[in-house]
């Protein structure tokens, strides 16, 4: 490998990061010694590049660093089309019409000996022609509360049909292969709850904010999640008897917890932008 590609897989190892990545991680991903990481981080600061740490801690690139455009390799161009493939089978319309532009977008700006790779590609995602229940709401309105950190107001219908008033707090959503499970604070259940798509009705995006950072609310769920998920392996392990979870959709022991941990999150700004 040159030294001016490991440079840029280095500045790319270093993007996909949050938290502070150590040299010999780093060495062990560019197939180079740690001496040579050192090296070159060395080099990467003299040339401005904006990477702060310190041996034996780790190194992180600063927020907003951005690079000219890179030449895709042949993987990354397949991997562009697949997930765009993906995503238009299983988005909402406004999303999937996002996905076929930014393949059109992708496909302007590659070498013509490139282009054939996305344009007549031979990867493709399964679709299911009527076999996807239909949205109730709008998804794009659901998917725009997420990013703002605004309410929603909703009327949700469990699988028996029956239906109560909520309003939400939507931190995030995830994709199944036929439905669309939106992850929130439930002020009505006073704890987090899934919610899918297709039985979400009358839903009303309100301007007003909830009070707490979107991502602390969303690491406040995984840890959740991962207590339940303990739970219930420790309750087939003896054999329990597994009831469904509310608005989750799937089986899993139901928690009882104290009234204090049930209690609304804690406000901890009074912007949700994640």
């Amino acid at each position: 490998m040159q030294r001016a590609e490991r440079l840029l897989d280095m500045i790319q190892s270093l993007r996909r990061r949050r938290r502070p990545v150590t040299a010999e991680t780093l060495a062990s991903e560019l197939d180079v010694s740690v001496r040579t990481v050192y090296r070159d981080i060395g080099a990467l600061v003299r040339q401005g590049v904006p990477v702060r740490g310190e041996a034996g801690i780790g190194y992180v690139l600063d927020a907003g660093f951005d690079l000219p455009p890179l030449m895709l390799s042949p993987d990354e161009i397949e991997a562009v089309l697949v997930g765009m493939r993906w995503l238009s089978e299983r988005a909402d319309p406004v999303l999937a019409r996002a996905a076929e532009d930014v393949v059109s977008k992708v496909a302007a700006v590659l070498p013509p000996h490139l282009r054939p790779i996305l344009l007549d590609g031979a990867l493709f995602a399964a679709s299911y022609p009527g076999d996807v229940p239909a949205d109730q709401g709008d998804v794009a309105a659901v998917r725009a509360a997420i990013r703002n950190g605004r309410k929603l107001s909703i009327e949700y219908s469990d699988e028996s049909g029956h239906a109560t008033q909520r309003m939400i707090w939507p931190i995030g959503m995830t994709f199944y292969e036929r439905v669309r499970i939106v992850i929130a604070w439930c002020e009505l259940r006073q704890a987090f709850r899934h919610f899918r798509t297709d039985r979400m009705t009358g839903l009303v995006a309100l301007e007003e904010r909830y009070p707490a950072r979107r991502a602390d609310l969303f690491r406040r769920w995984q840890k959740e999640e991962e207590r339940a998920k303990e739970e219930w392996e420790r309750c087939k392990r003896e054999g329990g008897q597994m009831q469904p979870c509310g608005e989750r959709g799937s089986a899993q022991p139901r928690m009882t917890a104290p009234a204090s941990s049930l209690a609304r999150p804690e406000a901890t700004s009074a912007s949700a932008a994640g």
